[in-house]
């Protein structure tokens, strides 16, 4: 199966968002779903005690640390491509993290994922992010709440204001994929069935992530990351000078490679120039 990445990127950039339905193989979605729960047993996760993130939602951070199963995430075939498009194939992981809303959990305060980045409204997209239903999400257990239209504004929301917004409905191993300037939040929770989903969160690779992969990451199992997904933790060089050390690429020092070069060794009319 595949997905018309040009439709879905056109319908992001006019509303701000788009739907990709049944993309995720039910076996993945059942091992994610089993091993999250694994996680929240093992590392004793509980609600955080902020509005924002929620009472009764459980979340878990930097999940490429966690398990091998996450390392399919980032990187699939049928949400990547998109992705791309909204951003560029230089876009990094910003985080990974789950988000399962338990019953009797009030809706998230509305906003931007990229409104604290200090640039005008409304600007180039920074951020693309996705989120993977595990389960159905449905506007009585919590679906997301979108504001189609709003990446275009020239301001983020205000914090706890009211706006009209729609619930993303979405059947379990689809994802919703949107310009971090979407406003959206975390729908009410008023069923007896938690909503569980997979927050996928891209940055443009000349922005800083939300999450430190490198740090957060042990180095062994980032040796172990297939390449497409070592560079999109950080480990490559963004358009052929962005994070370079000494004129190597961090995956190239990390993996014992060798250097492949940085945008200098192709334009060498620069020296002319400079």
């Amino acid at each position: 199966m595949t997905i018309d990445v040009a439709a879905h990127a056109a319908r992001i950039e006019e509303q701000g968002y788009t739907l990709l339905e049944d993309v995720i193989e039910p076996e993945l979605v059942k091992a994610l779903t089993e091993d999250l729960l694994r996680l929240e047993h093992d590392l004793g996760i509980e609600p955080s005690p902020n509005e924002f993130e929620g009472a009764e939602t459980i979340r878990i951070y930097n999940l490429l640390a966690r398990s091998r199963v996450y390392e399919r995430v980032p990187v699939h075939p049928r949400v990547l491509p998109l992705v791309e498009a909204v951003l560029d194939p230089g876009c990094l992981v910003s985080s990974l993290s789950s988000i399962s809303i338990r019953p009797g959990e009030d809706a998230q305060p509305l906003h931007a994922d990229d409104q604290l980045l200090p640039v005008p409204r409304p600007h180039v997209p920074l951020v693309c992010n996705t989120m993977w239903a595990l389960t159905d999400f449905t506007e009585a257990n919590g679906a997301t709440r979108i504001v189609p239209g709003s990446h275009k504004a020239d301001r983020a929301p205000r914090y706890g204001g009211h706006y009209d917004s729609i619930p993303a409905e979405m059947a379990a191993g689809s994802v919703l994929v949107w310009n971090g300037s979407l406003w959206h939040g975390g729908g009410a929770n008023r069923t007896s069935e938690r909503r569980v989903g997979i927050a996928m969160n891209y940055c443009a690779g000349w922005v800083r992530q939300q999450e430190n992969q490198q740090l957060g990451i042990p180095l062994e199992r980032l040796r172990a990351f297939e390449p497409r997904l070592r560079r999109l933790v950080g480990l490559g060089v963004y358009n052929g000078l962005v994070g370079h050390i000494d004129k190597r690429s961090p995956e190239d020092l990390l993996c014992g490679e060798g250097g492949r070069g940085l945008i200098w060794d192709g334009e060498r009319e620069l020296d002319s120039r400079s």
